[in-house]
Formats: C-alpha cells, structure tokens, sequence
C-alpha cells in the first residue's frame, strides 16, 4: 500500500521535477545537435572542444587544456592521442620540462579553423537564438557551471 500525500506542497518525486535532469537533458540535446555538423569534419564533440581552444592559443600544454575543459589526464590524453594518430595535432614534450606535453595544431587541423568556428553560428540557428539571446543563456549557464570563489557553495563543490 503506498502512502499519498496530504501536503499542500507540490510532489517533487520524479525526474520530470528535478532541475538536475532538465540540466542533465540540455546537456545531452547540445551534444547530440552538434553531431550533424561535426560528423562531416570526422570530430567528435570532446574534440571539437579541445580544437577550439587551441583555435584560441597554441601550442597548449595537456594540462592546461584538461583544466580549461574540465577534464582529467585520463580523459583528455586518450583524446589527443586520437587527434594526433588523424593529423589534427602534434604532442611533443617541452624541452624546458620534460613533465609537459605541448599539443599544437598540424597544418592539417590548422585547415580545420573556418568550419569548425562556423558550428557555433550553426548551433545558435538551430537553437532559434539570436546572438544577444545566446549570450544571456551562456553567461547564466556559466555563472551556474564556474560560480565565483566568494560563493559559499563553490567551496562545498
């Protein structure tokens, strides 16, 4: 026999009322939108990420990219590892410390620079977002994801 409520208060059992599932599904819909744009490229999403940002600066080192994208050694380096074995990147370790690998692009990821910055714009058309929309939605998805060091509930996280 179960028990029904008497509350007045609104049940929120159920995935369907939990903001970490809403969060959960957003997150896999993004992923999964990227697909059709990065498939033609021969990238997979963590990739397209990773050639992002060595868009934005290159050489990087492993862990500099790991932090960047929140990802642990054990997950990126497998991925580099891919990126490098298809002619996207080199990793070579640095001659002034032989702990660090230094990713940089190869002439043929370099190649890869105008299409992959065009998925972004390709993303927003297809989330019906103009620019200022998206950016509203991406400084409150980061205020969420990275929240400042004097929160109280960034120490706990």
């Amino acid at each position: 026999m179960t028990k029904s409520s008497s509350s007045h208060a609104p049940d929120l059992v159920g995935v369907g009322n939990q903001l970490s599932f809403a969060v959960y599904g957003a997150a896999n819909r993004m992923v999964r939108m990227h697909k059709p744009f990065l498939e033609p490229l021969q990238l997979t999403f963590p990739q397209y990420l990773v050639l992002l940002e060595l868009f934005a600066g290159a050489p990087r080192t492993v862990g500099e990219l790991g932090r960047k994208l929140g990802m642990d050694t054990g997950t990126i380096t497998p991925l580099l590892k891919r990126l490098a074995a298809s002619g996207r990147v080199t990793r070579v370790r640095d001659r002034t410390d032989e702990r660090r690998v230094l990713v940089d692009l190869t002439p043929e990821g370099e190649e890869l620079r105008a299409p992959v910055k065009a998925v972004g714009g390709q993303i927003r058309a297809a989330c019906k977002l103009d620019e200022d929309s998206a950016a509203v939605f991406q400084r409150a998805l980061d205020d969420f994801a990275r929240p400042s060091a004097g929160d109280p509930a960034a120490d706990r996280l």
